[in-house]
């Protein structure tokens, strides 16, 4: 709990005060790259592996039963997590920050350009773009960080990258702290605020997107443990139940 309060002390500040981290950084930087590699972590593909890299360091260090409740509560609030950002997105329409940008430099339309299909969306990005080198901007983007902005074509609101490292952090710091482990939490924790720094600073994401994924994502993931604890024990006993029934039958 105090880790997610903290989480939510940083890009609260940036809310209040009405700071932009976008484009504070260069982004034809070493670092702008590094943040590209740390925000694939919670992109699908690499995002799957982060949670199964998660599982793995939960298995070697949990005792059967509790890993077993850690699988469901990620199960669980990843799930929520999914669901619900495919839901709020459409539902605000928030313009990122750097359609804006590129609106501001007249290479894009943000008003037209989120009536557009996705395929259509990104062709008009990778456009909009190539065009920024010919534009009046000191601007200049690493190839990683173009290829980044024309994947990423979708609403602002809420923050999924930030959503799934905080839900996850949450979930799994729990379970690891019950059995004693610091070291995992603290590069979860560590790792969620690089997130959320990594989406505003490569300009997908203002500050209230990452404030209010980081409040919602705690809170999915104190919701989706206390739904697995309330039902664990009856899953639990269900399933060694179950399980040894089936190896016989096999057999």
């Amino acid at each position: 709990m105090i880790g997610w309060l903290i989480l939510l002390i940083i890009p609260g500040i940036l809310f209040v005060s009405d700071l932009s981290l976008f484009p504070w950084l260069a982004l034809d930087s070493f670092a702008a790259e590094t943040l590209f590699w740390i925000t694939s972590t919670g992109t699908a593909p690499y995002g799957v592996a982060t949670v199964l890299l998660v599982l793995l360091l939960g298995y070697q260090r949990l005792e059967r039963s509790r890993f077993f409740s850690l699988f469901l509560a990620i199960s669980l609030s990843m799930c929520a997590t999914l669901g619900l950002n495919h839901y709020l997105k459409p539902y605000f329409s928030e313009a990122r920050p750097n359609a804006v940008w590129l609106e501001q430099h007249y290479l894009l339309n943000t008003d037209s350009f989120y009536t557009l299909t996705k395929v259509e969306r990104k062709e008009k990005m990778t456009t909009a773009v190539n065009r920024i080198e010919h534009a009046n901007t000191e601007l200049t983007l690493a190839p990683l960080i173009k290829q980044h902005w024309q994947h990423e074509v979708g609403f602002a609101f809420p923050s999924g990258h930030t959503l799934f490292a905080i839900t996850l952090t949450i979930v799994a710091s729990y379970y690891l702290l019950l059995a004693g482990n610091l070291w995992i939490p603290g590069m979860l924790f560590c790792w969620s605020i690089a997130i959320g720094f990594s989406r505003m600073l490569l300009g997908m994401h203002w500050s209230q997107d990452v404030l209010a994924s980081t409040l919602i994502g705690g809170v999915i993931g104190l919701i989706s443990l206390l739904v697995i604890h309330k039902t664990f024990p009856f899953i639990w006993s269900m399933s060694t139940k179950l399980v040894p029934q089936l190896i016989k039958k096999n057999q």
